[in-house]
């Protein structure tokens, strides 16, 4: 009996050693598709980076980051419910990740919940190892303006400056909150800052621009901006309110 029992202790051992082996590459194929995943979405590649996610989640359903990721992909493709659903699932797995409190605050800020989106960032930063801090105090300051707290705005986007001298975020950020509180100047001088280092505009950008040089005075300046933002975004809500004359 008592061989018996040290055979089966060492069938057992082995069994689970070689469910740890089988548990680590499983989490590493995992990781491996979420990084190709998120190559192939940086290259707006989404169709083949929700393959490799689908992949990566075969691996390891339980791998927080290929839900994070996919929910960027939904995210772009306006699939809203499905985003929501994998950032929430993210943080069920991982409910500190950093990356996932920022990505779902970013969601949730341009779907319209400002206010809720700001708690979402400021719990990214209470990751002393966050590698991109500049990032989450930029997008907060955003979404500050959104909902309309001009002083909480402006303090986070001064910080993600102090994180990041010259980060294009935080400058488009501070052009937009001077050109609301009517300092146009100011707003020009960020715009500025901005546009030295940027090259991928959105049609919100050459809009902002087109109004903060209307009111700076510079009419040669609005009227470049306002025609990039007719011939490459025809259209967009901005060319649109351009057309109607606001």
């Amino acid at each position: 009996m008592k061989q018996w029992m040290v055979y089966l202790m060492a069938f057992l051992l082995v069994g689970c050693a070689s469910n740890g082996v089988s548990d680590e590459r499983a989490r590493n194929s995992a990781k491996i598709h979420t990084e190709l995943a998120a190559s192939y979405f940086e290259r707006e590649q989404y169709s083949i980076a929700l393959q490799e996610l689908g992949a990566a989640m075969q691996a390891d359903d339980e791998y927080a980051p290929a839900y994070n990721v996919r929910g960027l992909v939904r995210m772009r493709l306006r699939e809203d419910a499905l985003a929501d659903k994998d950032f929430r699932r993210a943080l069920q797995l991982d409910p500190r990740s950093a990356s996932a409190l920022n990505n779902y605050g970013w969601f949730l800020c341009q779907r319209g919940h400002p206010k809720e989106s700001i708690t979402k960032f400021l719990d990214a930063l209470k990751d002393p190892l966050y590698n991109t801090p500049d990032m989450a105090y930029a997008n907060a300051g955003v979404c500050a303006i959104k909902a309309g707290d001009l002083v909480a705005a402006e303090s986070y986007l001064e910080r993600a400056l102090i994180l990041h001298a010259g980060m294009p975020e935080a400058q488009i950020g501070l052009a937009e909150l001077n050109y609301i509180r009517g300092d146009y100047s100011m707003a020009k001088v960020h715009l500025m800052r901005f546009m030295q280092v940027y090259e991928a505009l959105t049609p919100e950008h050459l809009w902002l621009a087109v109004r903060v040089e209307r009111k700076a005075g510079d009419r040669n300046a609005a009227a470049s901006y306002a025609l990039q933002l007719r011939k490459r975004f025809p259209d967009s809500r901005e060319a649109q309110l351009l057309q109607a004359g606001e």
